[in-house]
């Protein structure tokens, strides 16, 4: 079995505006990977969210979860007491909810790997001192 992705809010929104300065790098990520990416709906509300201003921005995201090409695949109620301890541990950094539910996810799943511009996650923990496998343009 293929390790699973779990996409972090910036690739997200990257991908989506051309704009961006990592474009380019996160579509060729986003079509080199295989389909489903995993991600929670705390990214999915920061992705909307920060799409709102462009012009069919949350209607492109709308589209990906549609296609199946990202899936939400977390439940926090399922994972509250992991991604508190996680805010508390990293409440100095400071981690926020997102990022929390992605570390919990990728300790969920063993052979994931983190599709993020976020260098929090270089910093981030699994399962207390594990590193995360990341792809990013600067890992």
């Amino acid at each position: 079995m293929a390790a699973l992705v779990v996409v972090d809010t910036g690739p997200l929104v990257a991908a989506l505006l051309e704009r961006d300065r990592d474009h380019a790098w996160t579509r060729a990520q986003l079509e080199a990977l295989p389909a489903p990416l995993a991600t929670c709906e705390a990214v999915l509300s920061e992705a909307f969210f920060l799409l709102r201003q462009v012009r069919g921005g949350g209607e492109r995201l709308a589209t990906l979860v549609d296609r199946g090409v990202v899936e939400a695949r977390f439940d926090f109620q399922d994972e509250r007491d992991s991604v508190l301890r996680l805010l508390r541990k990293y409440a100095d950094t400071p981690m926020s909810f997102a990022d929390a539910c992605l570390v919990r996810m990728t300790e969920l799943h063993r052979e994931s790997h983190v599709l993020t511009l976020d260098r929090d996650f270089a910093a981030y923990r699994r399962n207390g001192r594990e590193r995360i496998p990341l792809l990013a343009p600067w890992a």
